[in-house]
């Protein structure tokens, strides 16, 4: 990954309805083209982020879950540019 993180979450340890919000909560202060890292997102938080950010909000630019450990993987979300409305 080329790009720094604008905003890093560690949600190693914690439940997982309460990192979706944590991560929302963030996503929504966050400017166009701003990054987000997680720590600790395996791969069914970072199926269910994509279900609960707006669709098309967010690209992932990077993913790392090789590790046999759900607290070492992380995820990096980047958050798009709001088309308007013509």
């Amino acid at each position: 990954m080329t790009d720094k993180a604008d905003y890093i979450l560690d949600v190693r340890g914690a439940i997982s309805p309460f990192s979706l919000l944590k991560v929302s909560l963030v996503f929504q202060q966050m400017k166009p083209e701003q990054i987000v890292e997680i720590l600790g997102c395996d791969s069914e938080m970072q199926r269910d982020l994509l279900r609960v950010l707006p669709e098309g909000s967010c690209e992932v630019v990077f993913s790392d879950s090789t590790g046999r450990d759900a607290e070492v993987c992380r995820v990096c979300l980047k958050k798009r540019a709001q088309a308007t409305a013509t």
